[in-house]
């Protein structure tokens, strides 16, 4: 089969088409023939040679696809050759094919289309793992989203209002129509703005009660400060830095707590139960048309380094899908 591969990090020219071996599916293991792939900011790490995949791992980018089933192992149910579905991947997106556990496939959501379903197992488990799960967004409270405009940003708009929270985002001017779209209630341009008075501004001074963030050290001093009392933050991306200052006395004053989480590394069994939970929770608000993916555009899987170039750039809205014929 064929596959990106990396045969030296560097830009997004380091990512080559070529042959490698066809994977072999495990006991408790599919194949996937993919259809789709996306882009995600991960990707982009471990071109650069600063995120390699957790042993065991495809060494071929892509942590999320969609396909049909072509193999299934001799210890699997619930899954037979020819079934279209999408899976969560520790990586190995960017090729033909994949073997997965069959823990972390998903079926293909009502309505949505085969290859937007590629748009969806990452972000889905990621937000709804962070924004529901951990910090337990409730009904009538305040999200804040970091990086609106993302894959990541744009399903945890749409997630923060299906679950009936008032949903606030930060992201560049062009994109803030859209974000209004798909369920922000308030939009933060972070170029001309101070992020933290304008959330205090939109919440008459009580401040947030949780904020996802993918910026991490460059943030954090900022974002306890628009923390309400008992806010949560939870971060899910260091593109701002690795360390940053914490001022422990202001988080004790708000009660608050600071949670910093990867899904990539996790074992099998705790993605697995994280899957079952999308399936169960976030994928009936897809097929109800509450959420729905967000694609800015679809290349085929052998132009990987402009897709790299459009997510780097950071001008696409949703995300950037990578086809295979």
């Amino acid at each position: 089969m064929k596959a990106i591969t990396i045969p030296e990090p560097g830009g997004p020219d380091a990512l080559v088409w070529t042959d490698v071996p066809e994977p072999t599916p495990g006991p408790d293991e599919v194949t996937l023939d993919i259809r789709a792939s996306a882009v995600n900011r991960a990707d982009l790490l471990q071109r650069q040679g600063h995120y390699p995949p957790p042993p065991g791992a495809p060494p071929y980018p892509g942590l999320e696809c969609a396909g049909v089933v072509s193999a299934v192992g001799a210890e699997v149910t619930g899954w037979s050759v020819g079934d279209p579905a999408c899976a969560l991947l520790s990586g190995g997106g960017y090729a033909e094919r994949v073997a997965v556990p069959a823990g972390q496939l998903l079926p293909v959501p009502e309505g949505v289309d085969l290859v937007d379903a590629a748009a969806l197992p990452e972000v889905a488990c990621t937000v709804w793992s962070n924004v529901a799960q951990l910090a337990r967004l409730g009904i009538g409270e305040t999200l804040l989203v970091h990086g609106g405009g993302s894959g990541i940003g744009t399903f945890a708009i749409q997630l923060g209002a299906a679950l009936g929270a008032t949903v606030l985002t930060t992201a560049r001017a062009d994109k803030h129509d859209r974000l209004r779209e798909l369920g922000a209630a308030g939009v933060i341009d972070y170029a001309q703005e101070d992020f933290v008075e304008v959330t205090k501004r939109l919440t008459d001074g009580r401040g947030v009660d949780v904020i996802l963030d993918i910026m991490g050290a460059s943030y954090l001093g900022r974002n306890v400060k628009a923390l309400a009392t008992g806010g949560r933050i939870v971060v899910i991306g260091l593109q701002g830095g690795r360390k940053g200052e914490l001022d422990l006395a202001a988080l004790l004053a708000k009660r608050g707590s600071v949670a910093a989480t990867a899904l990539r590394s996790r074992p099998a069994v705790e993605k697995a139960a994280i899957v079952r939970g999308v399936r169960e929770e976030v994928w009936p608000l897809i097929e109800s048309g509450a959420i729905r993916p967000v694609v800015y555009r679809r290349l085929p899987m052998s132009q990987a380094p402009e897709a790299h170039r459009i997510v780097d750039s950071s001008d696409h809205f949703g995300k950037v899908l990578l086809t295979v014929d």
